[in-house]
């Protein structure tokens, strides 16, 4: 076993390439022989870029000797041949050149040597590369995918009990002259953390045992050497090898691939309720828009309930539309954070037509919640703000920007949890310019000034939002700049103070979120993570929030009253005084 490394001339950039942290780990067990020979390359910058990083590993068969040279070459001689081929060619088929090489060989070898005479190996090869995930996998060693709590197994078994002269193995490398790999590509997320092993690994922990050794997030080398000693320790009585590979940080994304994505899969008519769809029997709709309809649905696949969003037929003709309905699949199938919407992979191959898939989050909006008596309380809404606000702050920190932020767009979970969703008019920074000559889409009562100027929304214009939002939830679902349709640009005057509306909240808050909607960018907070700081600590200063504000804001019409009820009796006491 091994893990073969490049060295970087120098760091590369923050965001230039995929990074990543492993962990490898192979014993004989309860054997005499470790059959089993596992590897990773990490290369250098250039090498990462043009064919990506490299984990594979073999479980060889056919006598000890045999099957340990066997392992090792597949491994080893598969990286290398798969490095001497161009990257022009495309993975897939650069694996299966260096597939077809390495199968002649080990099966001439055993033919031609009687003491490796039945000498075969599997092979499941793992090569990250860019946004993606490609998976070459020969054999009964398995791949799993551990991403937000769930395990997904990415191989299939090529076995049977009665193939007696490979251990049961349907395919092997070396056990013919020719030999047929599976491949699938599948995208990448940010924390994904994958497990290469061996059979005598799964073979010992079942799917529920190896999900909680994977949802430890200690270091991949301390996950492996658990994985394989619980399976040791499980009763396996065969070699116990285990990768694990956690995704720290993605590439930025090329433009190019959100544009293949829209032209791969077709619009079709809005489906109807009970019609099944790929699989997902569609329950009740949950929404219907302009541009989408949405679904509650149950996967037949692990009958779980989940939301799925179908585009309208329309669509297919609006090139922005569709881009857009492209766009929030994308991210939220790869920026992940407990108070954003995610968004689910279907398995490659199952997708026919174009549509997004989404857990089923059980609660109600924001903008529901406001309608509703009593009133969002001081502590209610804090919580709310400060759950919202590092949503926001976990967007920008990927270089994109909502540009939707509003209460709309915010469902409240049973339990106190949130969630930020619809990307649909996101932008991604390190596509767009930040200034564009065309009509700038939002909500206008959301809408900074600048953006009706020509800027197409940064992280002031997502703060400037979330302040109105804010504003809105401590108010009672009042506007600080008064309420407008769609197509109506807001009058950007003096804001009405929030104790006009509540004067029972701290002085402090009104201050505050009259900073965060200030008409001005250089006027707000420097970013959207000092404002949730300047919330949390001014919260904590109780003493200070017991204080009420004055009289005329919290009550303009009894304090006109009472000065005209002084300047009444101050001329009355003048008229007595000159009798």
């Amino acid at each position: 076993m091994g893990v073969r490394t490049g060295q970087d001339e120098q760091p590369p950039a923050r965001g230039a390439r995929l990074d990543i942290r492993c962990g490898l780990e192979s014993v004989a067990g309860r054997t005499a022989d470790n059959q089993d020979y596992a590897g990773i390359y990490l290369g250098d910058a250039a090498s990462c870029a043009r064919h990506g990083i490299i984990a594979a590993l073999a479980d060889g068969v056919g006598g000890a000797k045999g099957g340990r040279i066997a392992a090792e070459l597949a491994v080893s001689s598969f990286i290398d041949g798969y490095l001497a081929q161009s990257e022009t060619i495309g993975i897939r088929r650069a694996a299966g050149i260096s597939l077809d090489a390495l199968n002649r060989w080990i099966h001439g070898q055993g033919r031609a040597d009687a003491r490796l005479a039945g000498m075969a190996t599997t092979l499941t090869t793992l090569i990250l590369r860019g946004r993606e995930a490609h998976v070459i996998h020969i054999g009964d060693s398995r791949l799993y995918r551990w991403r937000d709590g769930r395990l997904l197994r990415m191989t299939t078994d090529h076995t049977d009990q009665q193939t007696a002269t490979t251990g049961g193995l349907l395919r092997a490398i070396g056990a013919e002259d020719s030999v047929r790999a599976d491949y699938e590509c599948w995208p990448l997320a940010e924390n994904d953390r994958f497990l290469l092993c061996s059979d005598g690994v799964y073979g010992a922990l079942d799917d529920r045992q190896i999900t909680d050794l994977l949802a430890d997030r200690n270091a991949p080398e301390g996950v492996a050497r658990r994985v394989v000693q619980d399976a040791i320790g499980a009763g396996s009585a065969d070699n116990c090898s285990a990768i694990v590979i956690d995704i720290a940080e993605l590439p930025a994304a090329d433009r190019g691939e959100l544009d293949q994505i829209a032209a791969a899969l077709p619009i079709g008519e809005i489906p109807r309720i009970g019609d099944r769809i790929d699989g997902y029997d569609l329950l009740g709709i949950l929404a219907e828009g302009r541009n989408s309809t949405l679904f509650r649905a149950r996967d037949s696949s692990d009958d779980t309930t989940v939301v799925v969003k179908f585009p309208t037929p329309e669509l297919a003709e609006a090139g922005d539309a569709r881009a857009a309905f492209v766009r929030e699949t994308w991210i939220g199938a790869r920026v992940r954070n407990p108070w954003l919407t995610t968004v689910l992979e279907p398995a490659p191959g199952r997708r026919t037509r174009l549509y997004s898939v989404m857990p089923y989050y059980e609660g109600q909006t924001l903008e529901s919640r406001l309608q509703r008596r009593p009133r969002v309380t001081l502590a209610e809404g804090i919580a709310i703000g400060r759950k919202l606000a590092r949503a926001i702050t976990v967007l920008h920190r990927a270089g994109i920007i909502h540009r939707d932020v509003k209460p709309h767009n915010v469902i409240l979970q049973e339990g106190g949890g949130l969630r930020l969703t619809d990307f649909g008019l996101a932008r991604l920074s390190q596509f767009d310019s930040a200034h564009s000559a065309e009509r700038v889409p939002g909500t206008a009562a959301y809408m900074a000034p600048e953006m009706f100027e020509g800027n197409a929304g940064d992280e002031a214009t997502d703060q400037f939002a979330l302040g109105i939002t804010l504003y809105r939830v401590f108010s009672g679902g009042e506007f600080p700049y008064g309420a407008v349709d769609s197509f109506t640009r807001p009058r950007f005057g003096a804001p009405v103070p929030l104790s006009r509306h509540r004067p029972d909240l701290p002085s402090w808050l009104e201050g505050l979120l009259a900073r965060a909607f200030a008409r001005t960018p250089e006027e707000r907070f420097g970013d959207v993570l000092e404002l949730s700081f300047t919330l949390e600590n001014r919260a904590e200063q109780k003493s200070e929030g017991q204080h009420k504000p004055p009289l005329y804001h919290r009550n303009p019409v009894r304090f006109w009253q009472l000065i005209c009820l002084v300047l009444a009796a101050l001329l009355l006491l003048s008229y007595l005084g000159h009798r």
